[in-house]
């Protein structure tokens, strides 16, 4: 938003920043308390104090001092606690700016002298680690250096812990480390040149395309260095208004926003679609039939759709809350996710709210609801449903779901085409998928908690927890209680992926 108190409540100097900058030269600190977690700068006064998620110093300072409303995180992105609201606008005479580059340059410094620390190093000669340390290393080995974490820039766990999960999708991934900077739209090349922070910043004027593209090629380079996806994050907040600030929000909502926006904007080329299909549909996106029956009259209505991942229930008989009221299941086996696909392909009878208008009875009559998958998706996206609303409250439903890390079989779920009968040519070898990451939800509620990622990387899995980044034992991704589920088809159907490949360099 525009902040009408920019004028007078900006007045730091890139002289003050940069003596700042010296002498905190690792990071800053909270001048109460002493932390260096979510560290904001009073553009007015230059004290450096903690955001409101951790011990709200910086909105203690703000309402203690008259005039002191805006202040800058590491980020670089601006605050103003009299507007409570993220600030885009910048001074007359680009004060604001000013601050920012200084902050960059510092930055830039404080790299090149790590870098050439790094280079000391004799790389024959890593470091070692004794088995289950402390930084979760298996057996003694370190994480490959291929595989960066990404900055927690205030209770962005649930982006990163997507973005981990869609750069491990190899086909999705590639894709985006071949699209040159060069080949977006001319209106695209003026705003990959500008930072996002400046005025402009109408929907239509930024790319979360090429954003998305430079993170995943980021992650791709060999560094070990923690990225910092401050740039994506900028998008998204003027793209999707829900994602401002930092409070925590659901990593499965988020990674519907995501995609939803970068298959819009691949769209808008020519270049980058075949017209209705974009890389996400022909990797993520499916067909469902669903099919009610009146229950009066037995009259049947089908209905196509389409699917970029699919919502699954845990079945209620296994259900065990983290909050609230826990139903203890008399059955003594354990949920295994075919429950969870099993019970989404079940016969559902809709309740009376929900009562079907039949064309034959012409009334809404009694009936009942099933789903089919009729065409399934390269990329697998399960969604378990953990997050429950009724009249006590809010609640997670905490169940452990075991789930296969390879072989799963999606046969039992898909409609067999009688053509394909008729050939005696089954589906059966293209629909077995194998796991390729897992979004985890840590904590009880929908709005707290943590998130992170376990990935399938250079044949060995990864725990991917903000920054930190450690090699895991299949055993360890087995015992997580999954949230969203990636799986790759182990045959997957490419036609539609090179087609679009194809016209990058065509």
């Amino acid at each position: 938003m525009e902040c009408s108190h920019l004028e007078a409540s900006v007045d730091v100097s890139p002289a003050f920043v940069r003596k700042l900058t010296s002498e905190n030269k690792t990071s800053w600190t909270c001048s109460v308390c002493r932390t260096n977690r979510s560290p904001w700068i009073c553009l007015k006064c230059g004290v450096v104090n903690c955001g409101r998620y951790i011990n709200a110093h910086a909105k203690t300072h703000s309402e203690g001092s008259d005039g002191h409303f805006v202040c800058m995180d590491a980020s670089l992105m601006v605050f103003c606690y009299k507007c409570d609201e993220f600030v885009i606008n910048d001074t007359k005479t680009g004060d604001v700016q000013l601050v920012r580059d200084t902050l960059e340059e510092a930055a830039a410094q404080c790299s090149k002298g790590k870098k050439k620390r790094k280079m000391s190093i004799d790389p024959e000669d890593p470091p070692k680690k004794n088995k289950n340390d402390e930084n979760g290393y298996l057996n003694g080995r370190m994480p490959s250096r291929y595989t960066p974490g990404l900055r927690n820039l205030g209770n962005t766990c649930f982006m990163n812990a997507v973005l981990q999960s869609l750069s491990n999708l190899k086909h999705f991934s590639c894709y985006f480390k071949e699209i040159p900077a060069i080949e977006l739209s001319e209106k695209q090349d003026e705003m990959v040149a500008k930072k996002y922070y400046t005025r402009s910043y109408k929907p239509e004027d930024v790319s979360l395309v090429e954003e998305l593209r430079k993170i995943l090629c980021a992650l791709w380079q060999g560094s070990s260095a923690t990225i910092s996806p401050d740039e994506l994050f900028a998008v998204v907040w003027k793209v999707v208004p829900r994602f401002r600030g930092y409070q925590q929000h659901d990593a499965h909502e988020f990674m519907h926003y995501l995609l939803d926006r970068v298959h819009t904007e691949l769209l808008q080329s020519n270049k980058f679609s075949n017209g209705k299909d974009t890389i996400v549909t022909s990797i993520f996106g499916g067909n469902l039939q669903s099919e009610v029956t009146c229950l009066q009259c037995k009259h049947l209505s089908r209905k196509q759709e389409v699917y970029l991942d699919m919502s699954l229930d845990i079945p209620y008989r296994y259900h065990t809350h983290s909050h609230g009221h826990s139903h203890k299941s008399k059955h003594s086996k354990p949920c295994y996710l075919t429950d969870c696909l099993q019970r989404f392909v079940d016969v559902e009878e809709l309740g009376d709210t929900e009562r079907y208008m039949c064309p034959k009875c012409n009334k809404r009559q009694p009936s009942t609801k099933k789903f089919w998958l009729t065409s399934l998706s390269n990329v697998l996206c399960l969604h378990l449903k953990r997050f429950r609303y009724s009249q006590f409250g809010r609640s997670k439903v905490d169940t452990y779901v075991k789930f296969p890390l390879q072989d799963l079989n999606m046969n039992p779920y898909a409609l067999r085409q009688s053509q394909r009968q008729k050939e005696n040519r089954p589906s059966a070898k293209s629909n077995i998928y194998d796991l390729a990451a897992v979004v985890v939800h840590h904590g009880g509620g929908l709005t707290s908690g943590h998130y992170t990622a376990y990935a399938w990387h250079e044949g060995s899995w990864y725990h991917f927890n903000d920054s930190c980044v450690s090699l895991v034992s299949e055993e360890a991704v087995a015992r997580c209680k999954a949230y969203i589920l990636f799986y790759t088809r182990r045959h997957p159907e490419t036609a539609v992926v090179e087609k679009i490949k194809g016209k990058l360099t065509s």
